[in-house]
């Protein structure tokens, strides 16, 4: 992306430079008192050409006073009034107005859009014309900065959590070998490979989920999905592990809602937060499904009476491989990939998910998804997917 500003930047500094040129050969020539004059203006063409640039886009005069601010530079802060607010900005363009050399840098401005703290600005400097005006041009790269950061961590988190239970399963495999005459410690670490086993599994396939559905991309072959049955399959998925717990799994609410969507994947989306209720709950309690009505949406939810979770960690228990407490979710064998699950789940079907939670009180999560037809109506069960209005 650097490279493709460079070259933009390239343009729009050439294109202006032949515009000056063209109107030193055109204009008739002047006074010195009318060259004065002149300098406070922006040559004939410019403005049109920096109305129609993506970038933010400032141009000084000699004075360092902004002669044209782009309304995205007005909206990021970097002008106020005919003022250039970065002093970074600022010393770059008295440089290059002295020797007339482009520079390009990085800088960063205090956020003055969408609450952000920083905003990452690629630069450009270059001089226009001969009485001492100067282009400034800045792309903001602050998003393909948190990409990139969210790129390498995810790298990261997945090389250390494939570690675990590859390593596990070595040991385990080498302990084996060495105890090959004891046949009870054989039968007991034969065991653990299997839970290390079925924990690589889990892994591997949450991975393949997720990036079968993180890249924002439309479902491909979209229909109509009963909830009902969804919320039947994916409890169906988690009775075992319920019932290990004493846990019941109870579904309730409007029967016969329907949504426009990918029936695999809602059943995974509840799944996860079914098991995840689950994990997170005392023996001897209950998780309950409720499904209702919302306008032009349908909102399922899952609530517990489990531990609860700290509210400074309610923000951030959607990211991958987050975990509220690594320790019990070794425990589980949870792999930090559910709830992201369930938020890309969400936004592939341009819905979205919300979490309400209180420590000790357990937590309600809650699936929006638009209705099929546009209104959240019960359809009964004798009318077939392919005819519900």
């Amino acid at each position: 992306m650097a490279t493709s500003f460079a070259a933009l930047a390239g343009f729009v500094v050439g294109a202006l430079a032949i515009l000056f040129y063209r109107n030193q050969i055109e204009t008739p020539r002047r006074t010195a008192s009318a060259n004065e004059s002149e300098t406070g203006a922006l040559p004939q063409g410019v403005a049109s050409v920096l109305a129609v640039l993506p970038s933010s886009a400032v141009v000084l005069d000699a004075h360092d006073r902004v002669l044209r601010a782009s309304s995205a530079a007005r909206a990021f802060g970097l002008v106020k009034g005919d003022r250039l607010m970065a002093a970074e900005l600022l010393a770059l363009a008295r440089q290059v107005r002295r020797d007339g050399e482009i520079r390009e840098s990085e800088i960063d401005v205090a956020g003055h859009k969408f609450g952000q703290e920083t905003t990452n600005f690629a630069v450009r400097v270059a001089p226009l014309g001969s009485h001492g005006q100067v282009l400034v041009l800045a792309e903001d790269q602050t998003e393909r900065r948190r990409v990139e950061a969210v790129r390498r961590d995810f790298v990261a988190n997945v090389s250390h959590e494939l570690k675990t239970p590859v390593g596990a399963l070595s040991l385990l495999a080498e302990t084996i070998q060495d105890a090959a005459d004891d046949p009870e410690a054989v039968t007991r670490f034969a065991g653990r490979m299997q839970l290390e086993a079925a924990r690589l599994n889990y892994l591997v396939q949450d991975l393949i989920t997720l990036s079968r559905i993180q890249g924002a991309e439309p479902i491909p072959t979209p229909g109509q999905v009963a909830i009902d049955e969804a919320v039947n399959d994916a409890i169906d998925h988690c009775n075992t592990k319920a019932a290990a717990k004493d846990i019941t799994l109870v579904s309730g609410g409007t029967e016969g809602l329907r949504i426009w969507g990918d029936d695999e994947l809602l059943v995974t989306a509840l799944r996860n937060l079914i098991d995840n209720a689950v994990a997170y709950s005392p023996e001897h309690t209950r998780v309950v499904v409720s499904i209702r009505p919302a306008g032009d949406s349908v909102e399922i939810s899952v609530s517990d009476q489990g531990i609860g979770i700290p509210e400074e960690s309610l923000e951030r228990i959607f990211e991958r491989f987050f975990r509220v407490d690594a320790a019990r979710s070794r425990v589980t064998g949870g792999t930090g990939l559910g709830l992201a699950i369930v938020k890309h789940v969400a936004v592939a079907h341009a819905g979205e998910v919300s979490v309400w939670s209180k420590e000790g009180s357990g937590s309600t999560f809650t699936l929006r998804l638009p209705a099929f037809g546009g209104t959240a109506i019960a359809v009964p069960p004798s009318i077939p997917l392919e005819t519900a209005p």
